[in-house]
């Protein structure tokens, strides 16, 4: 028997226990009230979400893939953070993998006993080849999932990185992880329904360790997603923006840049702020590890010294 009660995402939550009784509005105010404790809860493991990041930066930079694994709502929100990466940030689709308890189909029709399965989490892994390179983040807002701490656990035993998130201390998939990445974020509005609070939650954890980690792979410019892969016309327009703000260049300009450089923003930056071709400014970004501002902080340098 699962002993929910010990668990804290499973607690009643006071602050809603009348919210049937309520008129619409305090209704949603109430939600709101507990949507600001996600925010609070992620803010208060800041320190570990930044190690986290430095581990999984270091992991991809040496070649390795970074894979999330969770059910239900957790695993749909890995699945979404790893699609948007590579449009985002122009990264090869392997390099960050959602994997969800009963396949893909388990993204549109919940599929909920495949979460009870420890082995499917392992096989899952398995089959994608996993290596001590890689780095596997499990997420479960109880903490308790068999799918997640079977992943959590493969990656271990590969040697691979393992990272938890969770939303309940002293959990079960914290104790398979190198890092913990748990967000208290208490009782839900409505009791047991995790893809209220702890799924922002989650959420947000996301989008720190993919951008974070993006970041630090080279893949910003400033605070300009400059690896973004223009494949539709309001991407293409995005990426003429952001070299015109980074290389304080015309539109026109933007234009027979990105011409030149096959499409792609960061190179095209580089062309027109040291004015080379495109063949010196992928020479002088693979250099310089993809990083605009070591490209740029190397040319300075280079002056400096004539």
């Amino acid at each position: 028997m699962i002993e929910l009660a010990a668990i804290a995402t499973e607690q009643r939550n006071p602050r809603s226990k009348n919210i049937d009784q309520v008129s619409t509005e305090e209704m949603v105010r109430i939600i709101n009230r507990e949507d600001h404790r996600a925010a609070s809860a992620v803010e208060a493991i800041i320190p570990d979400i930044a190690r986290a990041i430095d581990l999984i930066s270091h992991h991809l930079h040496e070649g390795g893939r970074l894979f999330y694994a969770g059910s239900g709502t957790s695993g749909r929100l890995g699945v979404l953070d790893a699609a948007e990466c590579p449009p985002t940030y122009s990264t090869d689709p392997d390099l960050v993998q959602g994997l969800i308890a009963g396949g893909e189909s388990a993204m549109f029709r919940a599929r909920e006993g495949a979460e009870d399965d420890e082995n499917l989490g392992k096989k899952d892994l398995l089959d994608k080849g996993l290596t001590k390179k890689d780095v596997v983040v499990g997420l479960s807002a109880s903490g308790r999932t068999p799918y997640v701490i079977g992943a959590l656990t493969c990656a271990r035993q590969c040697g691979a990185a393992a990272i938890a998130v969770d939303c309940s201390p002293h959990s079960p998939i914290g104790a398979c992880a190198d890092i913990d990445l748990c967000a208290v974020t208490g009782p839900e509005v409505i009791t047991g329904s995790t893809r209220m609070k702890a799924g922002t939650a989650q959420k947000m954890i996301l989008n720190m360790l993919s951008t974070g980690t993006m970041i630090r792979l080279g893949k910003v410019y400033g605070n300009l997603m400059v690896d973004v892969k223009a494949t539709n016309h309001k991407l293409e327009e995005r990426a003429r923006r952001i070299v015109m703000e980074a290389a304080g260049c015309s539109r026109d300009e933007a234009i027979r840049a990105l011409a030149q450089s096959k499409g792609q923003a960061k190179p095209a930056i580089v062309m027109l702020l040291l004015h080379i071709s495109y063949e010196e400014a992928q020479e002088k970004l693979q250099t310089a590890d993809g990083f605009i501002s070591k490209v740029l902080s190397a040319q300075s340098a280079a002056k400096g010294t004539i």
